[in-house]
């Protein structure tokens, strides 16, 4: 199978999204010479070029294409060629209209910006397979050719009746019949109980709370129709040529598409990343997201498909990051596992809606700050090729499901201001402070070769992961498990007889009550080993059934319920925490669980603001106050030139 050793071919990619269709033809020999000066590499080009290549039903434009991708070959730059159909043209929508996306208020979005489609409609499958094929048949052979970039941030989703009935379909398979779809949603709360397929339809506006299980559902049908999308793509470009690399690209942590069912379907995982300069967790939130897309690949090397060297047009405040910074957050993408660094994009688009976004040549030129760190950028690394392929070693995994994220986040749950990806975070940052290095695992994968794995939250517990984390334990595995966990079953279905359901022998608790706190209250809890500390947002009426209590709630209609809970089974341990510890507790609990699991930082007592990663033989130290990047070499303590 290929993968990304046949795109770098032994050196680091560097580059970006390029848009030749912006701009006149004279334009684009000046691109190739300055993207040769800047140590260029791969390029990504057609990602919103549809309009450009197909003007009309009928009529294909290749010509433009034909000229620039010569112009690449000839510079030595190789090139991810895409198909379009993230974006179609007017003339799709207009005649077509049944192809735009429909909102569950039942208006219909028309074109005129980009992602204007319903990926259940027909036409649309039809026009996008054409133009896909149409640019496999013409291009899968072509000597630039390194990547196909198969559509463009998926995330689409439509609520008109192509897909209500591609929907009913999708319930008979996973239910078979009527009755099983009503026992899986629990119609007969609200006298909703179903007797025709017929009256079975996308959540869509309703007088009060739709029925939880049936939103459910429709996310993870929304997911499986944009993946069909994408695999029919795929298929269409592998047959013409089985030797070229696919990917897509990731957007960070999205709920909307199921990370782990899109890896496997794709040659090489890709993120986008656009860390926000002013928030002071950004190293952080970007760390954990490059993390997770070289565990989504199962360790390894992915790719960094898009950042911004400059500002991101879409925030609300769109501040351009700093000096210095974009090589420090493309150095720790390195670290992290990435074998290319690209952007969006190459050259600053003059009009359109991301008019004011960054670029590697922004609207200032080649003779700008920006560039000018973008050549120097590029040289370096150049210079890094010995890293290209090599692993990230890490002894903890996080335990990331994205049925339970979508299912914790549903309507009426007992506090609207839970977020499953708050919570990952309130223990990857302790972790990441300290210099430890984590992947993510689903939650029904494979565990033993970890010392620890931490399940911030897992609301929603099937009987393959319930079995698959206790036998990590029984087999000495040190596991800690976060509040409001195992509440549920896949079909959204509370497991009765208290809670963390399936998981009350593993964890030696039983919670008889969630008790969610208002904003602003704060927990008092006090521990013997851990010091006292204060909580906030989530507590449990918690009963040890084993367990040893570390941290108990001081006054209250808690006091004295056990917040913070150690159980031995099997030959293991695991860790059950009812409550959000402050960050300086949960620091503490980590470090102390980090100890008893054998598991160490990559180097210790480092200054807070340094960050150190060890991807093969090379050891790189990043200075988030300062933004210097130190990189040695195994058995060498002299850092490598900065």
């Amino acid at each position: 199978m290929p993968g990304l050793q046949d795109v770098t071919r032994g050196r680091l990619l560097y580059g970006g999204d390029y848009n030749p269709e912006q701009w006149p033809p004279h334009v684009w020999p000046d691109d190739v010479r300055l993207m040769r000066e800047a140590g260029v590499n791969l390029v990504t080009v057609g990602v919103f070029s549809w309009a450009a290549l197909q003007p009309a039903p009928d009529r294909f434009t290749f010509d433009w294409l034909d000229t620039v991708l010569g112009l690449l070959h000839d510079g030595g730059i190789g090139v991810a060629l895409a198909t379009p159909t993230a974006s179609p043209p007017p003339w799709l929508g207009h005649r077509h209209p049944d192809t735009l996306p429909e909102g569950p208020d039942g208006i219909r979005r028309l074109y005129g910006s980009r992602n204007q489609y319903c990926p259940c409609a027909p036409a649309y499958r039809r026009a996008a397979l054409a133009i896909t094929e149409a640019v496999a048949a013409r291009y899968a052979h072509h000597p630039a050719l390194r990547l196909w970039h198969i559509g463009n941030e998926y995330g689409t989703a439509c609520h008109c009746g192509h897909c209500a009935e591609r929907f009913r379909g999708w319930l008979r398979g996973r239910y078979g019949d009527l009755d099983g779809l009503n026992a899986a949603w629990g119609t007969a709360v609200w006298s909703q109980r179903y007797g025709d397929w017929a009256e079975v339809l996308p959540p869509r506006r309703v007088q009060y709370v739709i029925n939880p299980s049936q939103d459910l559902d429709y996310q993870r049908f929304c997911d499986a129709m944009l993946l069909e999308c994408f695999t029919a793509e795929r298929d269409a470009v592998r047959a013409h040529n089985p030797a070229v690399p696919v990917t897509t690209n990731f957007m960070d942590f999205y709920r909307h598409t199921d990370g782990w069912r899109w890896a496997a379907a794709e040659d090489l995982v890709s993120l986008d990343t656009y860390p926000d300069p002013n928030d002071p967790l950004a190293a952080m939130r970007a760390a954990m997201s490059k993390d997770l897309m070289r565990s989504l690949g199962g360790g390894r090397p992915w790719l960094l498909a898009e950042q911004s060297p400059g500002a991101a047009s879409w925030r609300p405040v769109a501040t351009p990051i700093r000096p210095g910074l974009n090589r420090l957050w493309s150095m720790q993408a390195v670290a992290r596992g990435a074998d290319g660094v690209l952007h969006f994009q190459w050259r600053a688009s003059r009009q359109g809606a991301e008019r004011g976004h960054g670029a590697m040549l922004p609207h200032a030129g080649a003779d700008s700050r920006v560039h000018r760190e973008i050549r120097a950028l590029g040289a370096e690394l150049a210079g890094l090729s010995e890293v290209v392929g090599a692993t990230v070693p890490s002894d903890v995994a996080f335990v990331l499901d994205w049925d339970a994220w979508r299912a914790v986040e549903l309507e009426h749950q007992p506090h609207d201001g839970f977020r499953y990806t708050d919570r990952v975070l309130e223990y990857y940052a302790p972790l990441w402070r300290d210099n430890v290095t984590c992947d993510f695992a689903p939650a029904d994968g494979p565990l033993s070769r970890y010392r620890l794995v931490v399940v911030p939250n897992l609301y929603q517990v099937g009987p393959a992961a319930a079995a698959n984390l206790a036998g990590y334990v029984t087999a000495g595995g040190t596991l800690v498990v976060g509040p409001f966990s195992g509440v549920t079953d896949p079909d959204e279905r509370v497991y009765t007889g208290g809670w963390p359901g399936p998981w009350q022998d593993l964890l030696g608790v039983r919670v008889e009550e969630h008790w969610p706190l208002p904003d602003g209250e704060l927990l008092d809890v006090v521990s013997d080993t851990l010091g006292d500390f204060t909580a906030t947002m989530w507590a449990e009426w918690t009963v040890s059934r084993g367990a040893d209590p570390v941290a108990t709630v001081r006054g209250g209609p808690l006091h004295d319920r056990p917040v913070v809970l150690r159980n031995g089974h099997g030959a293991g341990t695991a860790w059950y925490v009812a409550t959000l510890p402050s960050p300086d507790a949960m620091r503490r609990l980590l470090r102390r669980i980090c100890a008893e699991a054998g598991v160490a930082p990559v180097l210790p007592d480092l200054p807070p603001d340094v960050e150190a990663v060890r991807r093969g033989g090379l050891l790189f130290l990043l200075h988030h106050d300062t933004g210097k990047v130190e990189i040695r070499r195994e058995g060498n303590r002299d850092p490598a030139p900065d």
